[in-house]
């Protein structure tokens, strides 16, 4: 069985913002650019999860050139 490598562990980091962030924000009752403060919180860690899912890539990729294999493996299903 593999290991998962370790940067992939960055996309924890996302759920938890807004798991754990989430009752803590909802205690703020201030407008940050015309948003209520759990609403920009929420869409916050929304674009923190596109960019952290971005970067993991990025490094499987840059982990996969390291090792000699093909980023994206073929098919199997789609040589038969």
């Amino acid at each position: 069985m593999r290991r998962v490598p370790l940067h992939r562990w960055l996309a924890v980091v996302p759920g938890l913002l807004i798991l754990g962030g989430v009752p803590f924000a909802n205690r703020v009752h201030r407008l940050v650019l015309g948003l209520p403060f759990l609403l920009l919180w929420i869409v916050g860690c929304v674009l923190l999860t596109s960019a952290t899912m971005a970067l993991i890539g990025s490094l499987d990729a840059k982990a996969a050139r390291s090792a000699g294999a093909s980023p994206d493996p073929p098919d199997r299903d789609a040589a038969r």
